[in-house]
């Protein structure tokens, strides 16, 4: 393996403010990274960071974790087995892509390329000059962020936490009512743009083994402060009319428009935390698994496709976290009857064009690298469903355009609907969605035409 390095926080922040960067929504500015054939996916798992390999320290934190979560577990629907290891980022789909030889191709090279200022337009509606315009300019405040490190190794909101540049006060203030001050914190996410909150506690397990140092893909420590004891997510819905046209390369703005406004809110957020005394540290898609923190924090339940579908908005939610040691009241996980739904609905299967999605119930399958070890539940072939990102050269998210439940309208036959859905008559609700739903995609001339009033 590439050797490891150690990046602080206070070189990054004397990096980035010296360097100047240019927009890329790659890893590294140096372009995709071959490494050597003892990294390729045909040794895995034997290629696993220092943490995993301690098998005894491995087997005493799941006993560990089986006495202190198991109930929260329960009430969260959350099962894990005696094989569960925590997962390694330098093994998720987007990070292969640069340096697995198993994953890269000229497809994969030029999805990421398209992200660049210098996007090819080309043949197929919604792939346009404009469709390519629309799409990075909603990443760009994502990019700032995740760009301002690469000289260091830290894509801050993906393969890194996000750097503060606002110390912790030295003064804590103090807290006459820990359930008020819960509230308010939870107001002032909504203020900063979150259109949902919920608390949870820490929970170890979801943390990646090792995050990425971006100039090599090589495995670095999380380096997370001591003493934090609470996780705040957020939760930003994705704009329906854009999830509408997938795939697309207009779609990915609806995408690109949340991880904007999540970087945004959370580092709003987490300095305001820092302001009160208390450690916060800001993260997007890096540091650990969002999804089990999501369900845990009660903003929804893990579906089929792969998301966390919430009773207000449905999959059509990006999720960003904030790790604080303020002390807070976690919310409790809500089960309304998504997964019991979800258990006889198949449309996001039957829709996906690599067939990358599960018909079964969930299990505790393996399909490749990308998958975590020792979880139940619904698991995606990522490799699958990359591959055809690749071909398309733009994201796809199919599943969450058909999913019943991205349908949020008001009307009371869509109300009538959940009621079936979420209830004992969730098959009458799956014959009605079949019959009456075709959650036909969006042309985005169409798209185009209403935002112009044509």
């Amino acid at each position: 393996m590439p050797g490891r390095r150690r990046s602080s926080a206070p070189e990054a922040r004397e990096s980035i403010q010296r360097a100047k960067r240019v927009r890329s929504n790659g890893f590294s500015n140096r372009g995709p990274i071959f490494l050597t054939e003892t990294d390729s996916a045909s040794n895995w798992p034997a290629n696993r960071p220092p943490l995993l390999d301690d098998l005894d320290n491995l087997d005493g934190r799941r006993e560990d974790w089986r006495a202190r979560f198991a109930a929260a577990d329960a009430e969260a629907g959350i099962e894990t087995t005696a094989e569960f290891e925590p997962f390694t980022q330098r093994n998720d789909m987007f990070t292969r892509a640069f340096w697995d030889a198993d994953v890269q191709s000229e497809g994969a090279r030029a999805f990421f390329e398209s992200y660049r200022a210098e996007a090819i337009p080309r043949r197929g509606e919604g792939f346009s000059q404009k469709d390519f315009a629309l799409r990075n300019a909603a990443w760009s405040v994502s990019d700032i962020f995740s760009n301002r490190g690469n000289d260091v190794g830290l894509r801050e909101g993906f393969q890194a936490a996000i750097v503060s540049e606002t110390p912790v006060a030295p003064e804590k203030i103090e807290i006459d009512d820990i359930a008020a001050l819960t509230r308010e914190i939870k107001r002032i996410a909504v203020l900063f743009g979150a259109d949902l909150v919920g608390i949870t506690e820490i929970d170890e397990r979801w943390h990646y083994a090792a995050r990425v140092d971006t100039r090599d893909m090589s495995d670095a420590p999380l380096e997370l402060p001591e003493g934090l004891t609470h996780v705040i997510v957020l939760g930003h819905a994705m704009d329906p009319e854009l999830v509408r046209t997938y795939p697309s390369a207009l779609a990915g703005a609806a995408t690109g428009m949340e991880y904007s406004n999540e970087a945004a809110a959370t580092v709003k957020l987490a300095t305001y935390i820092r302001n009160l005394g208390f450690e916060a540290i800001a993260s997007m898609n890096d540091t650990a698994l969002v999804i089990p923190y999501a369900v845990k924090a009660g903003l929804g339940e893990y579906g089929r496709n792969q998301m966390v579908i919430t009773p207000e908005y449905g999959p059509r939610v990006r999720f960003a976290k904030i790790f604080t040691a303020l002390p807070l009241i976690c919310d409790r996980p809500r089960t309304v009857g998504v997964k019991a739904y979800c258990d006889i609905c198949t449309r996001c299967a039957d829709a996906c064009p690599p067939k990358a999605l599960p018909f079964g119930p969930p299990d505790d399958t393996v399909h490749n690298r990308s998958s975590i070890r020792g979880v139940k539940k619904w698991t995606a072939d990522c490799e699958k469903c990359f591959g055809y990102w690749a071909r398309i050269r733009t994201d796809c998210a199919i599943c969450m355009r058909v999913c019943p439940f991205t349908v949020t309208s008001n009307a009371w036959s869509r109300r009538l609907w959940r009621r079936l859905a979420l209830g004992r008559f969730r098959k009458l609700a799956l014959w009605w969605d079949r019959k009456f739903n075709k959650a036909e995609r969006l042309k985005p001339r169409e798209w185009w035409a209403r935002i112009s009033g044509g």
